[in-house]
């Protein structure tokens, strides 16, 4: 996936918008890059600090925002400030809570969380990077992780990202490929940033069905990730995995569990004719 950066300058694979090209937003660009802005200020934002990180002139940003609040996807609060609207939620929420795959996973990950007491999670792969769909905490004992429901990490870090990646990168020169002119973020000591480690994980992933992060991505976590077939029978939809504090659940504690993980995923884990 090609990397580019965000409005606000930041690494941000894929969306086709550089710093470079802010400038020259218009039209509709110029109103979805606006939207894509506001979802970074829960707590509001003023025309002046959306303007500057835009780097549009302030009329062309001001029309934007009242499209925007006609659509009922931006509103304007408090102090003048604006924040998404409530259309806009309803309309992410309702399309969220309605996918097929959030629907059938989440009740696994319910009794997961549950049963283990730790985090579990549905992800997808959007190239380089994976996205959280679904999040269920447990009960009790729950802690702040780097997850949120539509937020990212890289893949090569996650459990679920070496998971749905295995299928795909089956040689040392497609992981070379794959990894191309970007360097593989080290997000903790433990992340495998080189191809040649890269495969090795990937390879054992594969032969093994399972993959596992032993605090690659956050330091403390473990993580161990099965494949979700929910919309192909062949092809996974994604991936399942349980993150747990490592102090209180050991990646090899999570191994050990492997066959009761795998009989609470059911038929979701297993490919089918």
């Amino acid at each position: 996936m090609k990397h580019t950066q965000t409005l606000d300058g930041s690494t941000d694979p894929g969306d086709g918008v550089t710093g470079a090209d802010v400038g020259r937003l218009v039209g509709s660009d110029r109103v979805l890059a606006v939207l894509k802005e506001l979802a970074r200020f829960p707590d509001g934002v003023g025309l002046d600090e959306l303007t500057r990180v835009i780097g549009s002139p302030k009329p062309t940003v001001h029309r934007a925002l009242q499209s925007l609040r006609r659509a009922g996807l931006a509103d304007q609060g408090a102090g003048g400030r604006y924040v998404l609207g409530d259309e806009f939620l309803r309309m992410a929420f309702a399309h969220h809570e309605a996918r097929p795959d959030h629907v059938r996973v989440r009740p696994v990950l319910e009794a997961l969380a549950h049963r283990f007491g730790e985090t579990a999670h549905y992800a997808v792969l959007d190239g380089r990077e994976v996205v959280y769909r679904a999040k269920v905490d447990p009960p009790t004992g729950a802690v702040k992780l780097t997850s949120t429901i539509g937020g990212r990490n890289p893949a090569h870090a996650t459990a679920v990202g070496k998971l749905l990646l295995a299928p795909q990168l089956g040689t040392l020169e497609e992981v070379e490929a794959w990894v191309g002119r970007f360097a593989l973020e080290r997000r903790t000591a433990r992340t495998l940033c080189t191809a040649a480690d890269l495969h090795r994980e990937l390879r054992a992933t594969a032969e093994r069905g399972y993959a596992c992060d032993d605090q690659e991505n956050e330091t403390g976590v473990t993580c161990l990730a099965l494949p979700v077939f929910a919309t192909s029978p062949t092809k996974p939809s994604g991936s399942v995995s349980i993150s747990a504090l490592a102090y209180r659940m050991p990646l090899a504690a999570l191994v050990d569990a492997l066959d009761e993980i795998r009989s609470l995923l059911g038929p979701l884990g297993e490919p089918h004719s």
